[in-house]
């Protein structure tokens, strides 16, 4: 496994994961597909701040990971949110793991002060992932969110980053 910045050629594979993400959990609060032209605007966003990384195995994208900002306010502009995908074939083997250490790092050297995680409250693999790599749960927000006709509890994780 290799982990590396995005590219633009990257987008069909990243489109795909997440769409899947969006179909078939509730990592991602949406019911709504990402269509093409969305998806190479979105990335291309990514692109240019440089907060866009993707994880090869065996040539394929395996997983993504990007983050961005938190609030769009200008105060909280040194805080960024970040997001981490793997394909649903791949769970399991340290890919998202290699992918969360590599935004964390990329985020450091651009000088941000914190990472924010919000995270569905039963995503207990998505926690640990984020526990592993230093995050601190601050709280469980309830019901805030709906999805496949539940109320769902958002989980906030925050990682100091100077």
């Amino acid at each position: 496994m290799a982990v590396r910045p995005a590219r633009p050629e990257d987008v069909a594979a990243v489109r795909a994961i997440r769409n899947h993400a969006v179909e078939h959990s509730t990592a991602l609060w949406t019911e709504t597909p990402q269509t093409p032209a969305e998806a190479v605007t979105w990335l291309a966003a990514h692109l240019e701040r440089g907060s866009a990384f993707v994880a090869e195995t065996g040539g394929e994208v395996a997983g993504f990971a990007v983050y961005g900002p938190w609030r769009d306010l200008a105060g909280y502009r040194h805080t960024v949110e970040n997001s981490v995908y793997v394909r649903a074939d791949r769970h399991g083997l340290g890919i998202g793991s290699a992918l969360l250490a590599t935004l964390v790092t990329a985020a450091r050297e651009a000088g941000h002060h914190v990472m924010i995680a919000g995270i569905e409250a039963g995503n207990t693999a998505s926690i640990r992932l984020h526990e592993r790599c230093g995050f601190q749960n601050v709280c469980t927000v309830a019901e805030v969110g709906t999805k496949f006709g539940r109320w769902l509890d958002l989980t906030l994780m925050r990682l100091p980053l100077t």
